[in-house]
């Protein structure tokens, strides 16, 4: 994966007709700079479109930075009250601009990035109609080299003239165009820093004679230059500046075109539907052959009983059976007579067989209760398992008091 930082020239020299050549940086996840070189916006689409994340450098005289004073506010509703904080420092209306906020500092203090929306939302767009994932918008000046007690600046060049950017602190900076003039532009700086010491970063053509005019009598003092390098950008980028993207409303997902996801869409409702057509014939399959088995044991039931109403027909079926059997002799699992002689096989298992106290018969069920002191817990467990093994299962409701039935399932198994 990559980032593709891009510096953007000044809105001014755009639109005065100077060509919109862009200095482009292809960064490796682990900082190795892959690609560098300089082109227009809309020749690099194939970079764009493959690195994971773009970033683009907006001239520093595009974006102005604002120290305002806000009380502690949610995100939301600090958004809401940034434009009448700002109201009185911005010329025109703030609804026109992106207004991105940093964090508060100990003083409550919070830089505010302003920038033209309209500007930036043309920016935007032609970086996702390329196919950018993910869009970050940074002002220059923030992402110059920043030492305490020293202002860094870089001078940029195009077709208009020179592009100055300032970083004066941590959180602060500015930028202007300047004429083509090296010794001007060199008093200019020297004036806007004050009487701080100056590092000027200048692309490698501009080294040279602005070197010359530092090494002459007409030096400027305190500004000392140095040939401007990606890794001084990306470096300060990534130290988290301060991003309009979010607050323009420009998302990390934002840049995924519609067009990527109509096929895999449409494959899944197709999808969903076959599953949907699938279960509802599976369903109404079901449905018939349960019909066909409720016929089938209705049909059975009547044959059987022409002057019995078939209300439950299995279980009116179970029942009769098991009367027949008891008419027969054969006697039901959860009878009287067969729950008593199990009882008395399993009670063989225990030293003293003289345990019961009262015995009573009800609900397919035997009720006990157990002399006091007769069954510990292990001839308890003796019982049950003796109990288990002629399919009866034992409960101790509580102390001395147990019921006796047939396991489920076992009464219907013997009849």
């Amino acid at each position: 994966m990559s980032t593709l930082f891009i510096r953007y020239p000044a809105k001014a020299s755009v639109e005065n007709g100077a060509a919109q050549s862009c200095a482009f940086a292809l960064v490796g996840d682990a900082g190795n700079l892959m690609q560098q070189g300089a082109a227009p916006l809309g020749n690099l689409a194939d970079l764009v479109a493959a690195a994971r994340r773009v970033v683009l450098l907006l001239a520093a005289a595009d974006v102005t930075l604002l120290q305002v004073t806000a009380p502690p506010l949610s995100p939301a509703r600090l958004k809401a009250a940034l434009p009448g904080l700002v109201e009185e420092q911005v010329l025109g209306d703030p609804a026109e601009c992106v207004l991105a906020a940093g964090a508060a500092d100990a003083q409550g203090l919070r830089t505010v990035a302003v920038a033209q929306r309209v500007w930036l939302e043309r920016l935007a767009q032609a970086l996702l109609a390329q196919g950018a994932h993910s869009i970050a918008l940074l002002p220059a000046q923030l992402c110059l080299p920043y030492q305490p007690g020293t202002v860094t600046a870089a001078l940029g060049v195009s077709d208009a003239g020179y592009e100055l950017a300032v970083r004066a602190a941590q959180s602060a900076g500015f930028g202007m165009t300047l004429p083509a003039q090296p010794q001007a532009a060199l008093q200019t700086l020297r004036a806007l820093a004050g009487s701080d010491p100056v590092t000027l970063y200048l692309p490698a053509g501009l080294l040279p004679q602005f070197a010359a005019l530092q090494a002459g009598s007409d030096a400027v003092h305190g500004i000392s230059v140095q040939e401007d390098q990606w890794v001084h950008w990306i470096a300060a980028a990534r130290a988290g500046a301060l991003d309009l993207a979010p607050a323009l409303g420009t998302t990390g997902n934002a840049g995924r075109q519609w067009q990527r996801w109509r096929w895999p869409l449409r494959l899944g409702v197709l999808a969903l539907l076959v599953n949907v057509i699938g279960l509802n014939v599976e369903w109404l399959g079901l449905r018939r052959d349960a019909e066909s088995v409720r016929q089938t044991m209705l049909q059975t039931f009547k044959a059987s009983y022409p002057n019995e109403p078939a209300i439950y027909p299995l279980e009116q079926m179970r029942k009769n059976i098991a009367l027949a059997k008891a008419d027969g002799g054969e006697a039901g699992a959860d009878e009287f007579t067969a729950l008593s002689a199990a009882l008395g096989e399993a009670l063989a298992v225990l030293p003293r067989k003289d345990i019961i106290a009262t015995l009573e018969y009800r609900e397919r069920a035997l009720f006990l209760k157990v002399k006091p002191n007769m069954v510990d817990a292990a001839a308890l467990g003796q019982l049950r398992a003796a109990l288990t093994a002629r399919q009866l299962d034992l409960v101790e409701s509580s102390a001395g008091s147990w019921q006796i039935r047939v396991l489920r399932g076992a009464a219907g198994g013997k009849s």
